[in-house]
């Protein structure tokens, strides 16, 4: 039996994003097996539309992941794959990606959007209300939250709230419990499968300050922190087109909260690409996987202008400041530039070594290089359409990638050229 088939049948056991703070950057941790050497070079693999399409795997991907492994199977440079997807517990989409691809690969090799939520231990404590789909309950015990109630818990509790649906309206008087607990925060994992009841009941929590029982309030002089993973407009499965995802969700909430209140809906936090946050915990599971030595060069491979390449350049740019930064003793906070996104993360876990994060954009998902990219024309103004999120700055260079190639089969000749092996 190979080594592939034993890990298949073999249950996979709870591992746990590694805790980005102080304690565990600086205590000794044992290097992950998966690459054999020290390299200078790292990779991230986006997966929908670069690997994968919806359950259908990139036939190139298959080919490009031969190419790196050397001959006892291990990986020949630390890789990581970062999606945006978040329905499901990082163990599940290594075993779905090691099936898929026919390469072992672990939980500690796959960055979910939701990842960097273990860093936000301010909010482990309190009461969150979360909204998506998949086991979130669980993913939100895993990733150190306390007191989870889900969407669906919160209609239970207090069914006159969701109406739309008349088959789903109840049927007789309604008895909330008094012990429901009031809501200290929202955590958003992704778009859920009703957007009306989510919305709604979004919505009554926020206008009522936790408190959905009570009337709104549309002048609360604070708003719930709110939290949110992936932002991608839209994504690519099996369809010609591509699909509607959760920054869709994101922008549905945006507006309804903005029309009935007259103020724009704040994030204590947005995750998942393009967010810094993302790519400096993607770099920290890279150097894990390099015995903790740090990385040269990230290579970062996706199929999204608006995420995956404008994310990497981001990012390219931000190390590129924090070198600088470090030559003349001045502090960076990784608020992000083309961002006024902030998180309260300590500045001592902004732990970012490598020199530079290269993008490669792949055509077999959300970017067709035969159409090109929508664009407003106004008073003879041509403007491309930006797909981004709504508290990120669309600039040229940050959706410019550094290479673009036909397929990830490519992408990895390409580095593999570049490297020099």
């Amino acid at each position: 039996m190979s080594q592939l088939q034993l890990y298949k049948q073999q249950p996979l056991s709870s591992l746990t994003d590694v805790m980005w703070c102080q304690r565990v950057l600086h205590q000794a941790v044992r290097p992950l097996s998966r690459c054999a050497a020290s390299r200078q070079v790292g990779v991230l693999f986006d997966v929908d539309g670069v690997l994968v399409r919806g359950g259908s795997v990139i036939p190139a991907a298959r080919r490009a992941f031969r190419k790196l492994l050397d001959r006892n199977n291990n990986f020949l440079f630390p890789v990581v794959f970062v999606t945006n997807a978040g329905s499901c517990q990082r163990q599940d989409k290594a075993r779905q990606l090691s099936h898929l691809l026919d390469v072992q690969i672990g939980p500690e090799q796959v960055m979910l959007s939701y990842s960097p939520l273990h860093m936000l231990k301010s909010f482990h404590q309190k009461c969150v209300l979360v909204s998506g789909q998949g086991p979130i309950t669980d993913i939100s015990t895993t990733l150190g939250f306390q007191k989870v109630v889900s969407i669906e818990q919160l209609r239970e509790h207090h069914p006159l709230l969701d109406m739309v649906d008349h088959n789903r309206r109840p049927k007789l008087p309604a008895s909330p419990l008094n012990t429901f607990p009031e809501i200290e925060a929202i955590v958003l994992f992704g778009e859920p499968i009703r957007w009306e009841t989510n919305l709604q009941l979004l919505l009554d929590v926020l206008l009522t300050n936790g408190r959905p029982a009570s009337p709104y309030d549309p002048q609360l002089p604070d708003q719930l922190p709110v939290l949110a993973c992936n932002m991608d407009l839209m994504w690519m499965a099996e369809a010609p087109s591509p699909r509607l995802g959760h920054g869709m969700f994101l922008l549905c909430l945006e507006s309804v909260y903005r029309k009935l209140t007259g103020r724009d809906l704040q994030y204590q936090a947005l995750l998942g690409k393009p967010s810094l946050l993302t790519y400096q915990y993607a770099e920290h599971l890279l150097r894990l996987q390099n015995h903790n030595h740090n990385l040269t060069t990230i290579y970062a491979v996706g199929d999204n202008l608006m995420t995956d390449v404008y994310g990497a350049n981001m990012y390219n740019r931000y190390l590129t400041q924090q070198h600088v930064a470090m030559t003349t003793s001045t502090k960076l906070v990784a608020q992000g530039t083309g961002s006024q996104v902030t998180t309260a993360v300590p500045e001592a876990e902004m732990v970012s070594a490598a020199a530079e994060c290269r993008s490669i954009l792949v055509c077999t998902g959300i970017y067709d290089p035969r159409s090109p990219l929508p664009s407003n024309q106004s008073d003879n103004v041509t403007a491309t359409v930006f797909h981004g999120h709504r508290d990120l700055v669309l600039e040229p260079d940050l959706v410019e990638p550094s290479h673009v190639v036909e397929d990830v089969e490519a992408a990895v000749d390409m580095l593999l050229q570049q490297e020099a092996l």
